[in-house]
């Protein structure tokens, strides 16, 4: 059985998109309703946070340092070491939407999604920002788009649409190209943020299931890692030789007596997987 340890018990409300910036040997994540951008060194064991003026949600490292981030008023860049946040380019949402996951792909393109705040009422989009700075929508009626994760080949992408507890595989050349990967119907689990391991296997983290699920690029369970918290959100491989799975999760929607009983909600969490991640590149735009 695998050690899995709380090494922040940040009590984020909704901890998401964690991201490891190899540079500074860094773990980066934020914590969505909670308007903060968290750092953990696994080398120091060193922490700390940021506020921010704005929600965000998923960022991808700069080549020339700091993040690229996907916030609710468009992507902005964030001085990682400072906290200091500037938007570069402004995007209309919509009212009552706001941004969810998103990750970079292996040809160093950022992608990112859009939610209704309202559980997913309303379908959501991704977007695909370019090095140049171009920014397409490239996908839509997603009512909770998650996962945002890639094959190592970059010619798959898994999208999770969390309302319908599936998982998604596209061709990435022809995103209209697209097959049910997996799914948690008939469970109290629901599809949540996702990354790809070296072998091409997709880690999930399941909102409600307590759990990270480990899928073969066929879609099969491979392995399943119970957790200590109801609502893991995301993953990604971090550690000097990305063989450690780090796992953000939230406490948002639980009552008082759920989270008594799970009282590192919100923690992030690293397990030693005996896998290697999938080393991600940076963004040179």
């Amino acid at each position: 059985m695998v050690e899995v340890r709380c090494v922040v018990n940040a009590a984020d409300r909704l901890g998401e998109g964690p991201i490891w910036v190899a540079a500074e040997q860094r773990l980066y994540w934020f914590d969505i309703k909670g308007k903060r951008l968290a750092w953990y060194e696994p080398a120091t064991e060193e922490r700390g946070a940021f506020d921010l003026p704005m929600r965000a949600s998923a960022a991808a490292p700069r080549a020339k340092g700091g993040l690229l981030a996907a916030t609710e008023e468009g992507l902005a860049v964030i001085d990682a070491r400072t906290g200091v946040i500037q938007p570069v380019q402004r995007y209309d949402l919509g009212e009552g939407f706001r941004t969810n996951d998103g990750k970079i792909d292996m040809q160093g393109r950022f992608w990112w999604s859009t939610m209704d705040d309202d559980g997913g009422k309303r379908p959501g989009s991704v977007f695909r920002t370019d090095p140049d700075g171009k920014t397409t929508r490239v996908l839509t009626g997603i009512h909770i788009p998650n996962t945002v994760s890639f094959s190592p080949d970059g010619s798959k992408l898994y999208m999770a649409d969390s309302k319908l507890q599936t998982l998604f595989v596209h061709q990435t050349a022809d995103l209209s190209k697209v097959a049910e990967f997996a799914h948690t119907r008939g469970t109290e689990a629901s599809p949540d943020g996702s990354a790809v391991d070296a072998e091409g296997y997709l880690w999930n983290a399941q909102w409600g299931g307590w759990r990270i699920v480990r899928y073969s690029p066929a879609g099969k369970v491979d392995r399943i890692i119970q957790l200590p918290v109801e609502q893991p959100t995301s993953c990604a491989f971090g550690g000097p030789d990305l063989t450690t799975l780090y796992v953000t999760s939230a406490w948002d929607e639980l009552s008082d007596e759920a989270r008594a009983k799970q009282p590192l909600a919100g923690g992030l969490f690293a397990i030693d997987v005996g896998v290697k991640g999938l080393a991600l590149p940076v963004f040179e735009g």
